[in-house]
């Protein structure tokens, strides 16, 4: 009897760019101070991607890499790679294909994701399922967002929120149980016109009125995201634990998306876990959009251990939601 493959995470990376946007620096650029920032969202500092011409790809390039070189294999051993973004640095070409060019993943096909925040959940049970059919043995899901690139700095609401950074995990065959278990994931383009943006797309093409009009900018429509997040991302993480008949107690780690502190609070709650089993660094990077997740399991990577299971939850815009319970396989 052939055993079942599981696609396993066997090696992990992040990259944030250097530069630091702090509260106070914002202080000097719009109406907020640090306090009231800071007990809104949980956020001190975001990291900017800055230089001419860079985009998502300078951000993927080098926590791909990382993962290479933590696993030891070359980049010509890829064989897919899914880019998880909504700042793409073009509208096509994919910016997977970028990115496997300045790699020099010869051997790999690969293609972007859109689902906003959840789009790393998305890109992830998407690569699984890749593992699970057998025809692919070397599968990396990065998330990476330049999310400074479509924030307006005169927008106090949502200028505040959001960073730039990427993740990246390497998904390997695995016939032992170890890696992703099982995946909830959900859509609801009711949602759409309380967080999104407004033209570049097919529908209202860029022109001088939709530039004059700062429609190429995040927009959000705070309270009703924030009371759909609470609900969403917290329900369905209690979904993913009934229906595979886990508790709190079974759970080494909550990888939240670093959206809000009080929704990653809420989500925590109502999945009956303590604070320090919940993987929080929005304080420093602010929200990445679909780099958050696969960013705290970089950063947590010497503190999970073989077997634990993990529980993977988002919410984004569109609306997009999700939970993802992996047994970690290093």
């Amino acid at each position: 009897m052939t055993k079942k493959i599981t696609a396993a995470i066997t090696a992990v990376g992040g990259y944030a760019p250097e530069d630091v946007l702090s509260n106070f620096d914002l202080e000097k650029m719009v109406d907020t101070n640090d306090e009231w920032i800071r007990t809104r969202t949980g956020i001190s500092e975001r990291r900017i991607l800055k230089g001419e011409g860079k985009g998502t790809s300078d951000l993927a390039v080098p926590a791909i890499q990382i993962l290479l070189d933590k696993r030891g294999i070359s980049a010509e051993e890829i064989d897919c790679l899914i880019i998880a973004t909504v700042t793409p640095d073009m509208v096509f070409p994919a910016t997977a294909n970028i990115v496997c060019h300045k790699l020099g993943a010869k051997n790999a096909w690969g293609f972007d994701l859109e689902a906003a925040c959840s789009g790393f959940l998305y890109a992830l049970t998407t690569g699984a399922a890749l593992i699970e059919s057998g025809r692919y043995k070397k599968v990396v899901v990065c998330g990476a967002d330049n999310m400074t690139s479509i924030v307006d700095y005169s927008d106090r609401n949502t200028c505040i929120l959001f960073g730039d950074a990427a993740g990246a995990v390497l998904l390997e065959p695995n016939t032992e149980g170890y890696g992703v278990q099982d995946s909830l994931l959900r859509s609801d383009g009711s949602g759409a016109d309380f967080l999104y943006m407004k033209a570049g797309g097919s529908r209202r093409p860029a022109s001088v009125e939709t530039v004059m009009n700062k429609e190429h900018y995040a927009f959000q429509e705070g309270p009703s995201v924030f009371k759909f997040a609470v609900k969403g991302m917290a329900d369905i993480s209690a979904e993913l634990l009934e229906k595979n008949n886990l508790t709190g107690d079974d759970i080494a780690w909550l990888v939240p998306h670093q959206a809000n502190l009080r929704i990653i609070d809420a989500t925590a709650n109502r999945m009956g876990l303590p604070k320090e089993k919940v993987m929080i660094n929005i304080q420093k990077y602010g929200n990445t959009t679909a780099a958050t997740i696969p960013l705290c399991l970089y950063e947590w990577r010497n503190q999970l251990n073989k077997g634990d299971n993990i529980v993977l939850a988002a919410f984004g815009g569109g609306f997009t939601w999700g939970a993802t319970l992996v047994k970690w396989a290093l």
